[in-house]
């Protein structure tokens, strides 16, 4: 496993796309102070922009990063804010994305989308810091004990986790890390582990992967039982998935 990195799988394995967009459709925000210059980052559901007055707003971009089937994404609050006068690198990422708008000149999409991403990263560093009050992975990554064998999870999905493996991991008592884990990520230590590696296997699936090469990919014993496990999810046989590389066939959640 590689050193301890709670966002990087993440990261890794969603795509994420920032896009500048009017207020109404953005789900990243940047307002001003009373002097104009930028002062908060936000970041929430579509059309966050609407809740601000037009005069204080100076960014705003539409943000794809997988949707609900990214587990990080879904579990945010509404609305999560980000004070640039307590990150000044971040202040800068703000000043450099507007300069590129402005400018419009070839490339600055890329550039936005980029600055964009590292903008966002650091928002949730910022989050992830700050602790959450509400029950899901955010406050589970934010648990310094429970964190580790989340990453765990998100870093080595094929492999045979056992409860007590990840309470080793955790430097927890397994009674102990159970009973955490449930609280803080409001599900068990192995449903998250069977929810995390269907999203992988979708994912692989939608690429064109064998069936039986994800199957043994993600700790399936056969093809059959991780057949059975993805129809429970999502109601559907794999191998229609492979058959529709849009993925459009399936829900974007996998139920718990």
């Amino acid at each position: 496993m590689r050193s301890f990195d709670r966002l990087t799988t993440l990261m890794e394995r969603f795509s994420l796309q920032v896009k500048p967009s009017p207020p109404e459709t953005a789900t990243l925000v940047v307002t001003a102070d009373q002097d104009g210059a930028p002062r908060h980052v936000w970041f929430g559901a579509a059309g966050i922009g609407s809740g601000f007055v037009a005069k204080d707003l100076l960014f705003s971009a539409e943000v794809d990063w997988g949707g609900a089937a990214n587990p990080l994404l879904a579990a945010l609050p509404d609305r999560i804010g980000f004070d640039l006068s307590m990150d000044g690198e971040a202040a800068s990422l703000v000043s450099l994305m507007r300069s590129e708008l402005a400018a419009a000149r070839c490339g600055s999409a890329s550039v936005i989308n980029r600055l964009g991403e590292v903008l966002i990263v650091r928002l949730l560093r910022a989050q992830i810091e700050a602790g959450s009050t509400e029950p899901g992975l955010l406050a589970g990554l934010s648990d310094p004990r429970l964190s580790r064998a989340i990453v765990a999870i998100h870093d080595g999905p094929g492999r045979p986790w056992r409860n007590e493996d990840l309470a080793a991991i955790a430097g927890l008592s397994l009674s102990r890390f159970s009973e955490t884990f449930l609280a803080v990520v409001s599900e068990t230590p192995a449903a998250y582990l069977r929810r995390w590696r269907l999203i992988l296997a979708r994912q692989d699936l939608v690429k064109g992967d064998r069936v039986d090469a994800v199957a043994r990919r993600y700790g399936y014993d056969s093809a059959e039982g991780f057949t059975r496990a993805f129809k429970r999810c999502y109601g559907l046989n794999p191998v229609s998935l492979r058959h529709s590389p849009s993925g459009s066939a399936l829900p974007s959640v996998v139920p718990v």
